[in-house]
């Protein structure tokens, strides 16, 4: 009897260890934007966590990583109101109020960001208020020898994080 392809397809299946491997390879594209003539394409890798996004982002956009921030559903509007939210509150123990939010340190990328057009806010400073919206606009596969996260493209100049104030 003559073999068909469905035959062989549990040869040619990834194991396990593969697949994990594999996954671990991927990474995805952001674009991270102040208005849409102000942005930044992000690649990072897939096994990151938002601490890691949010720390590439503050860094694409030349400002300080000083401040307390988080990841919100909402686009607009009270942000802080977001269905869904993922803020550095939520991994600290001192501050004496629980958070209803999730972790961006215990949270991988991907569940935030489960497929391509996924859009978020990244709320940076809460005291100055930068609101970046996140889109994943792509996904790739590591390259050998690149180190992530990588600004792949840079539109508009960033303004300063913390601007001079007039006399």
């Amino acid at each position: 009897m003559a073999k068909g392809a469905a035959d062989y397809a549990p040869l040619i299946r990834p194991t396990a260890a593969l697949e994990v491997h594999m996954a671990e390879a991927d990474t995805q594209v952001f674009r991270v934007s102040l208005n849409p003539k102000l942005y930044r394409d992000i690649e990072i890798a897939s096994s990151k966590k938002l601490y890691d996004l949010a720390s590439a982002i503050v860094a694409a956009f030349g400002f300080d990583f000083d401040h307390a921030f988080g990841f919100y559903s909402l686009l607009k509007g009270n942000v802080l109101q977001s269905p869904v939210k993922y803020e550095l509150f939520a991994d600290m123990d001192d501050i004496g109020e629980e958070s209803d939010a999730g972790s961006v340190r215990r949270t991988g990328i991907p569940e935030a960001f489960p497929g391509i057009g996924h859009k978020m806010t990244f709320l940076f400073d809460y005291g100055d208020g930068w609101e970046f919206r996140v889109e994943l606009i792509g996904k790739g596969v590591k390259e050998r020898g690149v180190k992530y996260p990588l600004v792949r493209k840079k539109v508009g100049q960033a303004p300063d994080q913390y601007p001079a104030e007039d006399e």
